[in-house]
């Protein structure tokens, strides 16, 4: 028979409740600001996944002030976004093998230009220089607002698709086409 005395009941009661109050905020400290996303397009036979956390913009302005202009950036939070394709694509019309990669841009006034890394397991503050895969330059445009920044496809028809990036009011398309 096991007998608590008054000096283990106080002990045991103190514990319960210092787990009660630490665990939310240990759960609360677990918690990115920028949340963990992903997509997944097959276009004609070929898989397209994008992996990546979603920046907020939370009143800032974005492009030229955060984002500086004509600077490497990594259109995401956290790891670098990966971009998988199963087949070889064409990417506004450049081929880009099948394979693994980190996206990279440069943000520009009107034009940005998308970098394509072979080195993909990266942190998103460190360009991996010499890595380049493809390099493409694309036409910027505006639109409604978009807090959290996203990549979607907003079409697709047979063997091609229009992948946009998208944050704050600045959208960039990008043209992929299956190569088979």
């Amino acid at each position: 028979m096991v007998v608590k005395t008054h000096a283990m009941k106080t002990t045991i009661f103190l514990g319960l409740v210092l787990t009660l109050f630490t665990l939310p905020t240990a759960q609360a400290q677990r918690i990115k600001k920028s949340q963990k996303a992903g997509i997944t397009q097959t276009i004609a036979q070929t898989n397209i996944s994008i992996d990546y956390y979603r920046p907020v913009a939370r009143g800032r302005e974005l492009f030229g002030k955060l984002v500086k202009y004509g600077k490497v950036w990594q259109p995401g939070a956290n790891n670098a976004t990966v971009f998988e394709t199963s087949d070889d694509i064409l990417v506004e019309g450049q081929k880009l093998s099948a394979g693994k990669y980190s996206l990279w841009s440069i943000p520009g006034k009107t034009d940005w230009v998308f970098i394509f890394s072979n080195d993909w397991d990266v942190w998103h503050t460190e360009y991996p220089e010499g890595s380049d895969a493809l390099r493409v330059t694309v036409k910027s445009g505006s639109g409604q607002h978009m807090e959290t920044l996203a990549y979607y496809f907003s079409e697709i028809e047979g063997k091609e698709g229009i992948l946009h990036f998208h944050w704050g009011k600045t959208f960039v398309p990008l043209r992929i086409e299956q190569v088979k």
